[in-house]
């Protein structure tokens, strides 16, 4: 080991040191057992302990992992409406797959589903897409517009086809965040279940539809998938497409030819 090496360890082991001294235990304890009792108009302050304790153990993996697990076991424990959401959105910073299991519990619910849902999309590990892709078949109404969205925000290529099957949906906001999200996921096979819809679209999905394909297009590009994105592009500039969806394929054409 250099010495410059040793000086960036010495560095990186004083840093966590020092944000490690700079939680004060005692505070953080008191604010985890005013959670149990939180409720809308308790006073916010009581719980900037957990806040200032996130931000101390930034880069000390073990310090992190501990404060989530009080955090999931907070949430598990039957905490108010106002402490999960609180909760959640701690998770939304720091949570790993150790949070996944207690988000996933609240998906079904109304109340808690959508600043669940909003954790679990932040989290890096495959687990939390699961969570939401497992939690679709539960929900009805905006509950499940909104984890197609996540879905679509995650680019979820293992539930392209569940969500396809929601194009066509009566429920017409559910057919539209499932067109936005297929655009999104930007797959072949995304691109593939969107063109075949569009030929039975119904009126008030043409639209949504169009605007979907031309951003999956995109996708494609960005994404080496040449030969799709042209494709796409192409049968977006029929006669049957409105002017500005003609406008806007033509443009992503000419970006892609000159690729």
């Amino acid at each position: 080991m250099t010495s410059k090496e040793a000086i960036k360890m010495t560095v990186v082991a004083g840093t966590a040191s020092a944000a490690a001294a700079q939680v004060d235990t005692a505070a953080v304890d008191a604010a985890f057992e005013t959670l149990k009792t939180y409720d809308w108009g308790a006073d916010r302050g009581l719980l900037n302990p957990i806040d200032q304790a996130i931000i101390a153990t930034h880069g000390d993996a073990a310090a992190r992992k501990a404060l989530e697990k009080r955090l999931v076991d907070a949430l598990a424990g039957g905490i108010s409406r106002s402490a999960q959401d609180y909760v959640c959105r701690k998770l939304r910073v720091i949570g790993t797959s150790q949070s996944v299991e207690a988000l996933a519990a609240l998906l079904p619910a109304e109340q808690t589903s959508h600043i669940a849902r909003y954790a679990l999309e932040r989290l890096p590990d495959e687990k939390a897409v699961d969570a939401m892709r497992d939690a679709l078949p539960k929900v009805r109404g905006k509950l499940k517009s909104g984890l197609i969205g996540s879905l679509g925000v995650r680019r979820d290529a293992k539930s392209v086809t569940a969500i396809a099957g929601f194009l066509g949906d009566s429920d017409i906001e559910a057919a539209r965040a499932a067109a936005q999200s297929l655009g999104l996921i930007g797959t072949p096979a995304a691109a593939g279940e969107l063109s075949k819809f569009a030929g039975k679209a119904s009126a008030d999905m043409k639209m949504p539809v169009a605007d979907a394909r031309l951003v999956c297009a995109e996708r494609l590009l960005a994404d080496g998938n040449q030969s799709e994105a042209v494709a796409l592009y192409k049968a977006l500039q029929g006669d049957d497409q409105p002017g500005r969806v003609r406008a806007a394929a033509l443009k992503g054409m000419l970006a892609a030819t000159k690729k």
